[in-house]
């Protein structure tokens, strides 16, 4: 029997999604909740598992092809290959004979349906309503709504209960028609991958003449979308739409004549050169000099979130960098007699971000409008400090958020920070650690830049850039002295903060930093 594998529902307000990686080939055994492929967002990578043991029969989308929820990428044949194909051809033969059946004797006919659909949902059986496989790096989960409650007639693949993660909402169907029997986790529970929470009894309820003309309505639906939607996804039929295009105007290179994303590109760009043919043709002897590659490769989600965000704070705020210059001498002093006790004491060493961070808190308690927000056209003022963090990780930079800076010490700075770098590293930051935040610091400084203007980080109105700090002559009381000084450098969105206020802001974390002791002494 031919399983559909299927995209699994995406996270709000993610349209469509990429396929990441094939994990297995047609032709290769596979087992129930093994990892066939992973589906890539601009959020989060999704695993999607076997369904069945079986064997894989066809991959519809192949790597890097743009698909949507609920979209058929694959099949999978239960059991093994040959075992699934003879059980089709038996369950082939066993239908033609009852449409023979049917006209010799109506009678007959009925009651062997009956008997079928008796066996085929399973009548009296009860099966286990499990938590789905997590995305990568989701430990657990929470149950978030039941829809239905014990003792409820369902219908096979209706949605029982959302289960939350911090990354993605996801739904669990009934298994079959029947009744929800238990409800074994209420709302609020904390479950893990394969958790029992619930029991459907099987066929309890739910009549075979429902099961009956629901299959009648999936057969009619599969006849009308048989023709565009075999042989193009939902992406691809959209693109074709924004050119006017026809599926059969394009030549399909996928698997049976399916056409990808790839061939309605390449057909368009066939007929533009078709286009400018003439003119080609008169530059034709200008040949390709030498090997010069090129290579060309999608983004990915993330990145083009990023690239969406900065273009958007070019365009939406009216962002200013204002600069100053920082002696770092005295924290460095400080670091030196103290580091090692401080890491016997704290198990974290003690490095520049803790002190970063203390100051900003502090100077963003001097100037509210700095921790302010623009909503329409109105001013929100946070009477809290939740500051960004950037974050550089193999999938680009990403701004984890430290909360309540206010209420942390310079301990609990240095270890929030290194918890976030770690899970930012390992790809296992949540959604809850990437939202909110009011302020961000980032530091190039840990790349060797001089000096930057860094871009806001919408809704906020500002962001602080640290930099490299480097040895450099500077007048002291009327004498040259080598100083370890380093540039600060604070955009903000001159909308909401003046220059008085912007400079104010920077002057006070520079104050700080080179007087260490009024950070302790809140002075």
């Amino acid at each position: 029997m031919a399983i559909d594998i299927k995209v699994p529902q995406l996270p709000e307000s993610v349209a469509d999604a990429t396929v990441a990686t094939w994990h297995v080939k047609p032709g290769d055994k596979v087992s129930r909740d093994q990892n066939l492929v992973d589906i890539e967002t601009d959020k989060v990578v999704l695993e999607v598992v076997a369904p069945a043991d079986g064997v894989i029969g066809e991959i519809i989308a192949e790597e890097g092809a743009t698909v949507g929820a609920e979209e058929v990428i694959g099949k999978l044949e239960e059991g093994d290959g040959a075992a699934a194909e003879k059980s089709d051809k038996e369950s082939d033969d066993k239908s033609e004979a009852k449409t023979d059946d049917k006209k010799a004797d109506k009678k007959a006919d009925k009651k062997a349906d009956k008997s079928a659909d008796k066996k085929a949902s399973g009548s009296g059986e009860k099966l286990e309503v499990k938590v789905p496989q997590l995305p990568e790096s989701v430990a657990d989960a929470t149950i978030a709504t039941w829809h239905v409650k014990a003792g409820d007639a369902v219908t096979r693949d209706q949605n029982l209960v959302d289960i939350e993660t911090d990354k993605v909402v996801l739904e669990v169907v009934a298994p079959a028609d029947g009744v929800l029997a238990e409800i074994k986790q209420e709302e609020g529970a904390t479950v893990g991958a394969d958790d029992v929470i619930g029991i459907v009894e099987a066929g309890a309820s739910a009549g075979s003449s429902e099961s009956a003309k629901e299959t009648s309505s999936d057969s009619k639906e599969e006849s009308t979308d048989e023709g565009d939607s075999e042989v193009a996804g939902p992406a691809v039929r959209r693109m074709l739409a924004e050119n006017n295009l026809k599926v059969s105007d394009v030549k399909g290179t996928g698997k049976g004549g399916r056409v990808t994303k790839e061939d309605v590109e390449k057909h368009l760009k066939d007929g533009a050169a078709k286009k400018s043919e003439p003119a080609k043709t008169a530059s034709a002897p200008a040949a390709a000099a030498g090997d010069r590659d090129q290579k060309r490769v999608p983004m990915t989600r993330l990145r083009k979130t990023i690239a969406k965000r900065l273009l958007e704070a070019k365009n939406a705020t009216a962002m200013l960098t204002t600069f100053n210059e920082v002696n770092m001498k005295p924290i460095m002093d400080l670091r030196s007699k103290y580091k090692d006790e401080f890491e016997k004491r704290h198990d974290t060493r003690l490095g520049f971000m803790g002190f970063y961070v203390k100051a900003v808190t502090e100077a963003l308690k001097r100037f509210p409008e700095v921790n302010a927000s623009i909503d329409g056209d109105d001013i929100v003022y946070h009477n809290y400090f939740d500051i960004s963090i950037a974050v550089s990780t193999p999938r680009g930079l990403v701004t984890p958020v430290l909360r309540d800076t206010d209420k942390m010490s310079i301990a609990d700075i240095e270890n929030g920070i290194r918890d976030l770098a770690i899970k930012g590293r390992d790809g296992k930051l949540t959604m809850e650690d990437m939202q909110g935040g009011n302020f961000t610091i980032t530091n190039g400084g840990v790349f060797g830049s001089l000096l930057s203007t860094p871009i806001l980080n919408p809704p906020q109105s500002a962001i602080l850039g640290m930099h490299k700090i480097q040895d450099r002559p500077m007048a002291v009381d009327g004498k040259i002295e080598i100083l370890p000084m380093m540039y600060l450098a604070l955009s903000y969105d001159h909308r909401i903060i003046d220059g008085k206020e912007s400079v104010g802001f920077l002057v006070t974390i520079k104050e700080l930093l080179e007087d260490p002791q009024r950070l302790l002494l809140d002075l």
